[in-house]
């Protein structure tokens, strides 16, 4: 079982940067691909990025393309996403979620494990 755990949310003004983290509790990743996915008040969870256990293979999605970026230390356990020149329509609760593969997807349903979330939330 892998637990995961977000930190690093917060608020931030429009054009600010805030870095989020993923780590775990009790197993470590082993293997495991890692994506980041959001949902806002009212809409489905949306994916965000995702990186492959190697770190070589990242994709990200149109509207974050450019402002973001997945990293991972696999020495220290943790996968980061570094967000910069938020935008209000980055609201939301970010999650972090890991797949029983090496390989990087864009798809929720490909994911086994989650954390909790934790909220960014980004004024105007």
């Amino acid at each position: 079982q892998v637990q995961l755990v977000e930190s690093g949310g917060g608020l931030a003004q429009a054009g600010g940067s805030l870095r989020l983290s993923c780590t775990t509790s009790g197993r470590t990743f082993n293997g495991n691909a890692v994506g980041w996915f959001r949902q806002a008040p009212g809409k489905e969870r949306e994916f965000v990025t995702t990186i492959s256990w190697s770190g070589r293979s990242r994709l990200y999605s149109e509207s974050v393309k450019g402002r973001f970026t997945i990293s991972r230390d696999n020495a220290k356990n943790t996968v980061y996403l570094e967000m910069n020149s938020l935008k209000p329509e980055d609201t939301a609760v970010y999650y972090c979620a890991a797949r029983l593969s090496t390989l990087a997807s864009e798809r929720s349903s490909e994911y086994t494990y989650w954390g909790q979330g934790t909220q960014v939330t980004v004024s105007s």
